[in-house]
């Protein structure tokens, strides 16, 4: 088959992030296909055609992207941040498992983008600079129950953590709940950093205690990072920084 699929991520905003390997391979396409306000970062020309779809048909999208690969297209699917974090690629194999034996022949790459947790802890400092895990707060696709179950281990094992999708106007409750069992584990003092819009000209940083955090200062383009027990904060002029050593005390 001569047809492809990437499954590439645009990173969390700047075009100056998007990496030269996923640009390389949106100007040798011929089909992009992903979500409304993804796909509308890719610049249209002569010989490509744009694919948008809602954001609750991954699977509808994916095979999408799989059908016109079989037929001989070269197809980028495209998510913001890396395509791998609560993202497109996880979509693309699970139907290809489900799929046509064909589609299993086809060339599909990876090609991995900076995911909003990352480019989030670049500009606080180094939250995330010793052992983290990463939560997404949406029960669109998992229930609750696990949610929280998976919020109080991550606490108590003093992970510092990175939550996506904390908080929509279909889901406005679910953010204060979560912080409700991060106060029940963790110290008033702990850190959580709210970073909405990174790398957009909306940018905007937030640092509290958990004290003083509540569900009104996240929303679905705010990612929220909850430091560690051992997360230090550097008071300066302007914004704080923030970091996680390296080392735990024996």
């Amino acid at each position: 088959m001569s047809g492809w699929v990437v499954i590439a991520g645009l990173g969390p905003g700047d075009e100056a992030l998007v990496t030269p390997e996923v640009s390389a391979a949106v100007q040798e396409a011929t089909d992009i296909v992903g979500y409304i306000p993804y796909v509308r970062r890719i610049a249209p020309r002569d010989g490509l055609r744009l694919h948008e779809s809602d954001n609750r048909v991954e699977l509808d999208r994916a095979r999408h992207a799989l059908e016109m690969a079989a037929e001989g297209r070269r197809v980028v699917v495209v998510s913001s941040g890396d395509p791998g974090v609560f993202a497109m690629a996880s979509a693309v194999f699970e139907a290809v498992e489900a799929g046509p034996d064909a589609w299993r022949a086809l060339e599909i790459r990876v090609l991995p983008g900076i995911t909003a947790m990352l480019a989030a802890a670049a500009k606080a400092g180094a939250p995330l600079g010793h052992d983290f895990c990463a939560i997404n707060l949406s029960d669109n696709l998992k229930p609750w129950a696990l949610i929280e179950k998976r919020l109080r281990l991550a606490a108590e094992a003093d992970f510092a953590m990175g939550f996506y999708n904390p908080r929509s106007k279909s889901r406005p409750e679910g953010f204060g709940r979560a912080l409700d069992v991060l106060r029940e584990a963790c110290e008033p003092e702990r850190v959580i950093i709210f970073a909405r819009a990174v790398s957009t000209p909306e940018e905007e940083l937030r640092v509290v205690r958990l004290s003083d955090a509540t569900p009104e200062m996240a929303d679905m383009r705010t990612v929220v990072l909850v430091g560690s027990s051992l997360t230090r904060v550097i008071e300066r002029d302007g914004a704080p920084w923030v970091y996680t050593p390296r080392s735990v005390p024996a």
